[in-house]
C-alpha cells in the first residue's frame, strides 16, 4: 500500500488519498477511547498551576508519562531546568515533525473550575488563567496514537515534543531556536487554547516584543538627615516612566508598551540605591521593535543622566511577529472541518452563560460552528497585538498554529475567569477535538510528500524570501530561569494540598466537591455549590 515517497526535503511514506481517510477515520476513534487519559492530564496539569520557569511538577509529570510510551528525554534543554525535549523514531529516515505548547500559569489567577464568579483555590495564588494546562494534552493524546499507527501501518518518520516554557515571559523559545533544536526538523504543530476552532497562515496580526529590565543604581541616605548624601535610583525608574510615557504620543500605532516597577526601594526613610522597572515593548515587524528598545535605551540614559545614577538592561525575553504556513493551514482547516465542533451540554452552555453574565458581557454561550481560516492582515492594517514567542521558531521551521475550542468565548485572559473552564467538560471536549486535528495533521505530514514540498516551497520562496531572522537576543543574553521562584515558594505548600488525585477522583470537579455547573444567584452567594 505504501509507495515510494516523491521529492521533498525529508522521505515521508506516501499513503492514497483514501487509504489516509480510512486511517483518520480510526484516528477519530483511537483518541475518543483517549478521552479518560486527556481529562486525567488536563485537571492533573491544571492543578499544579506553575508560573513560568518553574513548571517542575508539570514537565516531571509529562516527561513521565512520554517516557512510559516510549519516547526518549533530553532534560533542561538550552539551559532551562524545566525544558525537554522528547522524541520517538519509527524506521529510518522519514519526517521529523515537531509539536509543542505551554505550560505556565498566569500569577494571582487561582480559580475553582466550574465556578462562575470569581472564587479562588487559593487566594492570591497563581493559576491557568490562560489554559496552558490544555495544549500539551493535545499534542501528547495526538501523538500517542499516531505513533501506534506508525509502527501497525509501518510509517517511518520521527516525533518530537516540546514544551512552551515560560511562554507568558516570552523566555523560552528563542534560546531553543539559538541552540539549535529545529535545525533538523521539517515542520512544528503548534497548539494553543483558544474558544474557536481554526487556524491561520501568513501574519495574524501578532506582535513581536523584547522584555527588558533597567536597573538602575544610585548611593543609600537617610531621607530626612542626610537625603543630599543620596542619590535615588526610585527617581530615575519613575523619570523613565515620565519620559515613556510622554513619548507616546510620537509612537506608531501598532507599538504596545507596558511596565511596572519590580523594585522600588526598601522604606520610604532610606533613600532607595537600587531601584528596577521592567518593559514590554512590542512592534510589528524587527526593526520597529529594536527602534522601539533603542528609545527605552536612550530613555533611560536620560534618567540616569538627571539623577545622577548608573543603569544597566537585562534582557528577560523576546519573540519575533508570528508567520505561519499557508500549505500547512489548509490542509490543518480540512481536518478542522472534518472533526467539528464539539457537543455542548445543557450544563456546559449553563456555565458559558453564567461566567458572561457575571463579566458583564453578552450572554452568548458557547460557540458552535468552526472558524473560517483567518487570512493575513496587510501590513498597513497590522496595528498589533498580543505576543508568543512561537514566533520565533516560525521564522526557522514551517509553522502553524492550532487554536482549539477549551474555553469560554470573551472570557479575558490573563484572569481568573479564563481559568473558570479549564478543567471542565468544557475544556476536555475541547481537547479531544484538538487532538483529533492535531492527530490528523501530524499524519498528512508523514503521510504525504507533496504536503511537505509545498510547506518548504512557501517557507523559502513567500515566506523568508525577503526577509531573513535575526534574533532579538544577543550572544550575552541568558535565560531567566530563577523568575517566579519566590511566589512559587510563597504559595506551592498550600497549593500542593489541592493536587488531583486521579487515584481516588474521578475528576477534579469531583476532588474539590463542586457542583457542575455553579453559578452566583441574585441575593444569595451560589447556585449549586463548592465544598472546598
Amino acid at each position: 500500500m505504501l509507495a515510494m515517497p516523491l521529492l521533498a526535503r525529508a522521505q515521508a511514506s506516501e499513503l492514497s488519498d483514501a487509504d489516509r481517510a480510512e486511517l483518520k477515520q480510526e484516528i477519530i476513534a483511537a483518541i475518543d477511547k483517549k478521552a479518560k487519559l486527556a481529562q486525567v492530564m488536563n485537571d492533573e496539569i491544571f492543578s499544579y498551576a506553575e508560573l513560568g520557569f518553574q513548571e517542575f511538577k508539570t514537565s516531571a509529570y509529562l516527561t513521565g508519562l512520554l517516557k512510559k510510551n516510549g519516547f526518549s528525554i533530553e532534560p533542561g534543554i538550552a539551559g532551562i531546568p524545566t525544558a525537554w525535549m522528547a522524541t520517538w523514531s519509527n524506521g529510518e529516515g522519514g519526517p521529523v515533525i515537531a509539536l509543542g505548547s505551554d505550560l505556565d500559569c498566569i500569577p494571582k489567577a487561582s480559580q475553582k473550575p466550574g465556578v462562575a464568579y470569581h472564587d479562588p483555590i487559593v487566594p492570591g495564588a497563581p493559576g491557568h488563567g490562560e489554559g496552558h494546562n490544555s495544549g500539551q494534552v493535545v499534542n501528547i493524546v495526538a501523538a500517542l496514537t499516531v505513533k501506534d499507527f506508525m509502527v501497525k501501518h509501518h510509517i517511518n518518520g520521527t516525533i518530537k515534543i516540546w514544551p512552551g516554557v515560560a511562554e507568558e515571559l516570552l523566555g523560552a523559545k528563542a534560546y531553543y531556536v539559538r541552540a539549535g533544536y529545529f535545525k533538523n526538523v521539517d515542520a512544528v504543530l503548534y497548539s494553543h487554547v483558544g474558544t474557536g476552532f481554526g487556524t491561520s497562515y501568513g501574519s495574524p496580526g501578532m506582535s513581536g516584543m523584547v522584555s527588558v529590565k533597567y536597573n538602575f543604581h544610585g548611593e543609600a541616605a537617610h531621607s530626612a538627615m542626610a537625603p543630599w548624601r543620596g542619590r535615588s535610583a526610585l527617581d530615575a525608574v519613575e523619570l523613565m516612566d515620565v519620559g515613556m510615557n510622554f513619548r507616546r504620543e510620537h509612537l506608531r500605532l501598532s507599538q504596545r508598551t507596558h511596565y511596572v516597577i519590580s523594585n522600588g526601594g526598601d522604606q520610604p526613610n532610606v533613600v532607595p540605591p537600587e531601584a528596577s522597572v521592567w518593559y514590554y515593548f512590542r512592534e510589528t515587524d524587527y526593526a520597529h521593535i529594536k527602534g522601539l528598545w533603542d528609545i527605552g535605551n536612550k530613555t533611560a540614559q536620560g534618567a540616569s543622566l538627571m539623577t545622577d545614577t548608573s543603569w544597566d538592561e537585562t534582557v528577560l525575553g523576546s519573540a519575533w511577529p508570528g508567520y505561519f504556513n499557508k500549505p500547512m493551514a489548509e490542509d490543518a482547516y480540512e481536518n478542522i472541518k472534518l472533526v467539528g465542533m464539539p457537543k455542548w451540554s445543557a450544563d456546559d452552555e449553563t456555565l458559558a452563560k453564567g461566567l458572561q453574565k457575571e463579566l458583564n458581557l453578552p450572554q452568548t454561550g458557547l460557540g458552535t460552528s468552526v472558524m473560517p481560516l483567518r487570512q493575513p492582515l496587510p501590513p498597513e492594517q497590522n496595528y498589533g497585538g498580543p505576543s508568543d514567542d512561537i514566533g520565533d521558531i516560525s521564522w526557522n521551521v514551517p509553522t502553524i498554529v492550532l487554536s482549539y475550542p477549551a474555553n469560554i468565548p470573551n472570557v479575558t485572559f490573563h484572569h481568573w475567569s479564563a481559568a473558570v473552564a479549564m478543567a471542565t467538560p468544557i475544556a476536555h471536549k475541547g481537547i479531544v477535538a484538538g487532538a483529533k486535528v492535531q492527530a490528523m495533521n501530524l499524519l498528512d505530514l508523514m503521510t504525504e510528500p507533496k504536503l511537505l514540498a509545498s510547506a518548504h516551497d512557501y517557507f523559502d520562496n513567500v515566506q523568508t524570501k525577503d526577509i531573513k531572522y535575526t534574533p532579538l537576543l544577543r550572544p550575552q543574553d541568558t535565560p531567566a530561569i530563577h523568575s517566579n521562584e519566590a511566589t512559587m515558594a510563597e504559595f506551592r505548600p498550600a497549593m500542593e494540598k489541592y493536587y488531583y488525585d486521579p487515584k481516588k477522583y474521578d475528576t477534579y470537579l469531583e476532588q474539590l466537591g463542586i457542583h457542575y455547573p455553579t453559578l452566583r444567584k441574585v441575593g444569595t452567594d451560589t447556585v449549586g455549590g463548592s465544598d472546598s
